[in-house]
Protein backbone atom coordinates (compact mmCIF):
# COMPACT_ATOMS: atom_id res chain seq x y z
CA UNK A 1 0.00 0.00 0.00
CA UNK A 2 2.82 2.38 0.92
CA UNK A 3 4.61 1.66 -2.36
CA UNK A 4 1.43 2.37 -4.31
CA UNK A 5 1.02 5.71 -2.54
CA UNK A 6 4.63 6.60 -3.25
CA UNK A 7 4.21 5.57 -6.88
CA UNK A 8 1.09 7.69 -7.22
CA UNK A 9 2.83 10.69 -5.66
CA UNK A 10 5.83 10.23 -7.95
CA UNK A 11 3.61 10.03 -11.03
CA UNK A 12 1.77 13.20 -9.97
CA UNK A 13 5.04 15.07 -9.45
CA UNK A 14 6.33 13.95 -12.85
CA UNK A 15 3.07 15.03 -14.48
CA UNK A 16 3.22 18.50 -12.92
CA UNK A 17 6.93 18.83 -13.73
CA UNK A 18 6.24 17.97 -17.36
CA UNK A 19 3.52 20.60 -17.62
CA UNK A 20 5.60 23.29 -15.90
CA UNK A 21 8.83 22.60 -17.80
CA UNK A 22 8.09 24.66 -20.92
CA UNK A 23 6.77 27.80 -19.12
CA UNK A 24 9.70 27.74 -16.70
CA UNK A 25 12.23 27.38 -19.52
CA UNK A 26 10.59 30.26 -21.41
CA UNK A 27 10.76 32.50 -18.32
CA UNK A 28 14.40 31.59 -17.68
CA UNK A 29 15.32 32.31 -21.31
CA UNK A 30 13.39 35.60 -21.23
CA UNK A 31 15.14 36.61 -18.00
CA UNK A 32 18.59 35.73 -19.37
CA UNK A 33 18.04 37.61 -22.64
CA UNK A 34 16.78 40.68 -20.80
CA UNK A 35 19.48 40.71 -18.14
CA UNK A 36 22.17 40.37 -20.81
CA UNK A 37 20.65 43.33 -22.78
CA UNK A 38 19.73 41.19 -25.77
CA UNK A 39 16.09 42.36 -25.80
CA UNK A 40 14.59 45.66 -27.06
CA UNK A 41 14.27 48.29 -24.32
CA UNK A 42 10.46 48.15 -24.46
CA UNK A 43 10.35 44.42 -23.65
CA UNK A 44 10.94 44.29 -19.91
CA UNK A 45 12.11 40.96 -18.53
CA UNK A 46 10.58 39.05 -15.58
CA UNK A 47 12.94 40.54 -12.98
CA UNK A 48 11.97 44.11 -13.93
CA UNK A 49 8.28 43.21 -14.08
CA UNK A 50 8.42 41.64 -10.62
CA UNK A 51 10.23 44.70 -9.26
CA UNK A 52 7.60 47.04 -10.74
CA UNK A 53 4.81 44.86 -9.32
CA UNK A 54 6.43 44.99 -5.87
CA UNK A 55 6.72 48.78 -6.17
CA UNK A 56 3.04 49.14 -7.07
CA UNK A 57 1.96 46.66 -4.41
CA UNK A 58 3.98 48.50 -1.80
CA UNK A 59 2.04 51.75 -2.21
CA UNK A 60 -1.29 49.88 -2.60
CA UNK A 61 -1.98 50.99 -6.18
CA UNK A 62 -1.75 47.49 -7.64
CA UNK A 63 -4.34 46.11 -5.22
CA UNK A 64 -6.83 48.85 -6.12
CA UNK A 65 -6.53 48.05 -9.83
CA UNK A 66 -6.76 44.29 -9.22
CA UNK A 67 -9.76 44.68 -6.91
CA UNK A 68 -11.76 46.80 -9.34
CA UNK A 69 -10.97 44.62 -12.37
CA UNK A 70 -11.84 41.45 -10.46
CA UNK A 71 -15.09 42.95 -9.15
CA UNK A 72 -16.18 43.95 -12.66
CA UNK A 73 -15.27 40.55 -14.06
CA UNK A 74 -17.05 38.53 -11.40
CA UNK A 75 -20.21 40.64 -11.42
CA UNK A 76 -20.38 40.93 -15.21
CA UNK A 77 -19.67 37.26 -15.83
CA UNK A 78 -22.17 36.10 -13.18
CA UNK A 79 -24.93 38.39 -14.47
CA UNK A 80 -24.31 37.57 -18.14
CA UNK A 81 -24.14 33.84 -17.41
CA UNK A 82 -27.43 33.91 -15.51
CA UNK A 83 -29.15 35.78 -18.34
CA UNK A 84 -27.66 33.51 -21.00
CA UNK A 85 -28.55 30.26 -19.23
CA UNK A 86 -32.10 31.40 -18.44
CA UNK A 87 -32.75 32.65 -21.98
CA UNK A 88 -31.13 29.54 -23.48
CA UNK A 89 -33.33 27.22 -21.42
CA UNK A 90 -36.45 29.12 -22.46
CA UNK A 91 -35.46 29.19 -26.13
CA UNK A 92 -34.45 25.53 -26.09
CA UNK A 93 -37.72 24.33 -24.58
CA UNK A 94 -40.17 26.75 -26.24
CA UNK A 95 -40.56 26.90 -30.00
CA UNK A 96 -42.27 30.29 -29.78
CA UNK A 97 -39.47 31.81 -27.69
CA UNK A 98 -36.90 30.29 -30.03
CA UNK A 99 -38.62 31.83 -33.03
CA UNK A 100 -38.44 35.24 -31.37
CA UNK A 101 -34.92 35.06 -29.91
CA UNK A 102 -33.05 33.29 -32.71
CA UNK A 103 -33.35 36.08 -35.33
CA UNK A 104 -32.58 38.73 -32.69
CA UNK A 105 -29.44 36.96 -31.51
CA UNK A 106 -28.34 36.20 -35.06
CA UNK A 107 -28.65 39.92 -35.88
CA UNK A 108 -26.84 41.31 -32.80
CA UNK A 109 -24.27 38.60 -32.09
CA UNK A 110 -21.87 39.38 -35.00
CA UNK A 111 -21.58 43.01 -33.87
CA UNK A 112 -18.51 43.61 -31.64
CA UNK A 113 -20.08 44.19 -28.23
CA UNK A 114 -17.62 46.94 -27.38
CA UNK A 115 -19.40 48.99 -30.08
CA UNK A 116 -22.29 49.35 -27.62
CA UNK A 117 -20.03 50.90 -24.96
CA UNK A 118 -20.90 54.55 -25.82
CA UNK A 119 -24.59 53.74 -25.27
CA UNK A 120 -23.79 51.93 -22.03
CA UNK A 121 -21.71 54.90 -20.83
CA UNK A 122 -24.63 57.23 -21.52
CA UNK A 123 -26.88 54.98 -19.44
CA UNK A 124 -24.54 54.26 -16.52
CA UNK A 125 -21.91 57.01 -16.69
CA UNK A 126 -18.21 56.60 -15.91
CA UNK A 127 -18.71 54.01 -13.18
CA UNK A 128 -18.05 50.32 -12.68
CA UNK A 129 -21.69 49.68 -13.54
CA UNK A 130 -20.91 50.50 -17.18
CA UNK A 131 -18.09 47.94 -17.36
CA UNK A 132 -20.19 45.31 -15.57
CA UNK A 133 -23.09 45.92 -17.96
CA UNK A 134 -21.00 45.61 -21.14
CA UNK A 135 -19.31 42.45 -19.84
CA UNK A 136 -22.67 40.91 -18.91
CA UNK A 137 -24.10 41.83 -22.30
CA UNK A 138 -21.15 40.25 -24.10
CA UNK A 139 -21.08 37.07 -22.01
CA UNK A 140 -24.80 36.41 -22.40
CA UNK A 141 -24.54 35.64 -26.13
CA UNK A 142 -22.14 32.64 -26.14
CA UNK A 143 -23.77 31.29 -22.98
CA UNK A 144 -27.22 31.61 -24.56
CA UNK A 145 -26.12 29.87 -27.76
CA UNK A 146 -24.35 27.07 -25.89
CA UNK A 147 -27.29 26.49 -23.56
CA UNK A 148 -29.93 26.58 -26.28
CA UNK A 149 -28.02 24.14 -28.49
CA UNK A 150 -27.37 21.82 -25.54
CA UNK A 151 -31.07 21.77 -24.64
CA UNK A 152 -32.04 21.02 -28.23
CA UNK A 153 -29.58 18.09 -28.22
CA UNK A 154 -31.14 16.44 -25.13
CA UNK A 155 -32.34 12.92 -25.91
CA UNK A 156 -36.10 13.00 -26.51
CA UNK A 157 -36.49 9.61 -24.85
CA UNK A 158 -35.48 11.16 -21.51
CA UNK A 159 -38.24 13.74 -21.86
CA UNK A 160 -40.83 11.14 -22.91
CA UNK A 161 -40.00 8.95 -19.91
CA UNK A 162 -40.27 11.94 -17.54
CA UNK A 163 -43.64 12.90 -18.98
CA UNK A 164 -44.90 9.33 -18.69
CA UNK A 165 -44.15 9.58 -14.98
CA UNK A 166 -46.29 12.77 -14.96
CA UNK A 167 -43.36 14.97 -13.96
CA UNK A 168 -44.27 18.65 -13.70
CA UNK A 169 -42.77 21.13 -16.17
CA UNK A 170 -40.44 22.80 -13.62
CA UNK A 171 -39.24 19.39 -12.42
CA UNK A 172 -38.74 18.25 -16.02
CA UNK A 173 -36.69 21.35 -16.76
CA UNK A 174 -34.44 21.29 -13.68
CA UNK A 175 -34.17 17.53 -13.06
CA UNK A 176 -33.98 16.20 -16.61
CA UNK A 177 -33.30 18.85 -19.27
CA UNK A 178 -30.78 21.04 -17.42
CA UNK A 179 -28.60 18.17 -16.09
CA UNK A 180 -28.49 16.61 -19.56
CA UNK A 181 -27.57 19.96 -21.12
CA UNK A 182 -24.84 20.89 -18.61
CA UNK A 183 -21.85 19.89 -20.81
CA UNK A 184 -23.00 22.35 -23.48
CA UNK A 185 -23.79 24.98 -20.86
CA UNK A 186 -20.24 24.78 -19.49
CA UNK A 187 -18.83 25.04 -23.02
CA UNK A 188 -20.72 28.31 -23.46
CA UNK A 189 -19.59 29.51 -20.03
CA UNK A 190 -15.94 28.91 -20.88
CA UNK A 191 -16.24 30.86 -24.13
CA UNK A 192 -18.06 33.64 -22.29
CA UNK A 193 -15.37 33.74 -19.59
CA UNK A 194 -12.59 34.32 -22.13
CA UNK A 195 -14.70 36.94 -23.91
CA UNK A 196 -15.33 38.79 -20.64
CA UNK A 197 -11.60 39.51 -20.28
CA UNK A 198 -11.33 40.82 -23.84
CA UNK A 199 -14.35 43.10 -23.49
CA UNK A 200 -13.41 44.37 -20.03
CA UNK A 201 -9.90 45.25 -21.21
CA UNK A 202 -11.33 47.53 -23.92
CA UNK A 203 -14.06 48.90 -21.66
CA UNK A 204 -11.60 49.92 -18.94
CA UNK A 205 -9.43 51.70 -21.48
CA UNK A 206 -12.32 53.95 -22.48
CA UNK A 207 -14.59 54.37 -19.49
CA UNK A 208 -12.77 53.57 -16.24
CA UNK A 209 -10.48 55.42 -13.84
CA UNK A 210 -9.12 52.26 -12.23
CA UNK A 211 -8.40 48.70 -13.32
CA UNK A 212 -5.56 46.79 -14.92
CA UNK A 213 -6.23 48.42 -18.30
CA UNK A 214 -5.77 51.86 -16.73
CA UNK A 215 -2.53 50.61 -15.22
CA UNK A 216 -1.33 49.71 -18.72
CA UNK A 217 -2.28 53.20 -19.97
CA UNK A 218 -0.44 54.82 -17.06
CA UNK A 219 2.66 52.77 -17.90
CA UNK A 220 2.44 53.97 -21.49
CA UNK A 221 2.07 57.60 -20.43
CA UNK A 222 5.05 57.36 -18.06
CA UNK A 223 7.06 55.34 -20.62
CA UNK A 224 7.29 52.57 -18.00
CA UNK A 225 7.15 49.40 -20.05
CA UNK A 226 7.60 47.28 -16.93
CA UNK A 227 4.36 48.73 -15.48
CA UNK A 228 2.55 48.08 -18.76
CA UNK A 229 3.62 44.45 -18.59
CA UNK A 230 2.51 44.23 -14.94
CA UNK A 231 -1.02 44.99 -16.16
CA UNK A 232 -0.78 42.52 -19.02
CA UNK A 233 0.62 39.76 -16.80
CA UNK A 234 -2.08 40.55 -14.24
CA UNK A 235 -4.77 39.95 -16.84
CA UNK A 236 -3.06 36.71 -17.89
CA UNK A 237 -2.87 35.41 -14.32
CA UNK A 238 -6.48 36.30 -13.55
CA UNK A 239 -7.63 34.66 -16.79
CA UNK A 240 -5.66 31.49 -16.11
CA UNK A 241 -6.96 31.16 -12.54
CA UNK A 242 -10.55 31.84 -13.60
CA UNK A 243 -10.37 29.25 -16.39
CA UNK A 244 -8.87 26.60 -14.07
CA UNK A 245 -11.54 27.29 -11.43
CA UNK A 246 -14.32 26.96 -14.00
CA UNK A 247 -12.86 23.67 -15.23
CA UNK A 248 -12.70 22.35 -11.66
CA UNK A 249 -16.34 23.32 -11.07
CA UNK A 250 -17.26 21.62 -14.35
CA UNK A 251 -15.37 18.48 -13.39
CA UNK A 252 -17.16 18.27 -10.04
CA UNK A 253 -20.62 19.00 -11.44
CA UNK A 254 -20.22 16.56 -14.35
CA UNK A 255 -18.39 13.92 -12.32
CA UNK A 256 -20.81 11.15 -13.27
CA UNK A 257 -20.93 12.16 -16.94
CA UNK A 258 -17.14 12.12 -17.30
CA UNK A 259 -16.67 8.51 -16.17
CA UNK A 260 -14.74 6.60 -18.84
CA UNK A 261 -13.54 9.76 -20.63
CA UNK A 262 -10.00 11.09 -20.94
CA UNK A 263 -10.96 14.20 -18.95
CA UNK A 264 -11.84 12.07 -15.92
CA UNK A 265 -8.26 10.80 -15.78
CA UNK A 266 -6.68 14.26 -15.76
Amino acid sequence: MKRRAQGGLGSALLWWAGRAAVPVLVLLLWQWLGASLRLPHYLSYPGEIAQAAAELAGDGELWVHLRDTLLRLVCGFALGSAIGVAAGLVAGTSRGARGFLDPLVAFVNPVPKIAFLPIVLLLFGLSSSAQIAIVAFSVSFPVFLGTQQAVLMVDRHLIWVARNFEMSSPALLFRVVLPAALPGVFAGLRVGLALSFVVLFAAELIGAKTGLSRLIVEGEEWIRYDIMLVGIVGYAILGFIADRLLLQVRKRVLKGSLVGTQEADQ
